[in-house]
């Protein structure tokens, strides 16, 4: 049975206590983390950063009410609300969610999965699945792993650590162009979600600061130091990164999650 997601909050009423939020701590959050941050719906939060994949597990297990969390976990939540019009996505070229190699994909035997977000962990399974249909053995990565990346050894990376990466290695499939070749859909990487509904005003005010965070773009790829010479700020949060949760990643959402439900079954 296909897994009900609301993102139409159904409690009306005054926040009682702050609510506790976990956000990844990327550079493609850093708008979203600005408009909170400058916001007065930061007084009714209890705000924390953390790696995508334990943004999930702080979710999961209750430790938190809201989170930027990969939407590979919303399978398993017993509520998902997903609670911003704002999220992490690409409608192509992501940039910063690639697999690597020496050789092209179809001659690569194995390939390291990220520990870092299941997303992108499961998105390369489906591509590898359904799109380039090709079979690989699948690598935990632990720290380091991208130094072992190499010869018919592939690697998933993601975030921060993929910058400059396509100077070091002859061949780059970002996962976004991929399924955007493979379904033509954008896709949905990240997602702000909650286990529980809540009260449509507290929303009203989240969504807002997040608005602003996104007003103040151009101002924050001048103030934000780029990670590395040759990566463009100003081409990444526009060309790369599409923020709004529009009609298109909402289909997108729904076919992704089908993949990962039939995964997990």
């Amino acid at each position: 049975m296909e897994k009900a997601i609301s993102d139409q909050p159904s409690a009306i009423g005054t926040v009682a206590h702050r609510h506790r939020l976990v956000a990844v701590s990327y550079l493609n959050t850093k708008p979203l983390l600005y408009g909170l941050l400058r916001s007065e719906v930061q007084e009714e939060l209890e705000m924390d950063l953390a790696i995508p994949s334990e943004c999930a597990r702080r979710l999961v297990s209750g430790e938190a009410d809201i989170a930027l969390v990969p939407v590979a976990v919303i399978p398993e939540l017993p509520e998902a609300h997903i609670i911003s019009d704002y999220c992490i996505g690409a409608d192509g070229s992501v940039a910063t969610v690639c697999v690597y190699g020496d050789v092209p994909i179809h001659e690569m035997t194995d390939i390291y999965l990220d520990h870092h977000s299941r997303t992108s962990v499961m998105l390369t399974k489906l591509l590898l699945q359904e799109h380039w249909k090709h079979e690989v053995t699948f690598l935990p990565a632990e720290e380091g792993y991208i130094d072992g990346i190499g010869g018919t050894v592939g690697g998933l990376v993601i975030g921060d650590r993929t910058i400059g990466l396509d100077q070091r290695f002859d061949y780059v499939y970002d996962l976004g162009a991929e399924w955007k070749a493979h379904t033509g859909l954008p896709f949905v990487f990240a997602a702000w979600v909650s286990t529980r509904s809540l009260p449509e005003d507290f929303i009203q005010r989240f969504n807002q600061a997040l608005r602003e965070g996104m007003d103040h773009l151009p101002e924050l790829q001048l103030l934000l130091s780029s990670p590395h010479p040759d990566f463009s700020l100003t081409e990444y949060f526009t060309h790369h990164i599409d923020y709004d949760f529009d009609e298109g990643k909402r289909a997108a959402l729904k076919r992704f999650l089908a993949f990962v439900e039939g995964a997990a079954g």
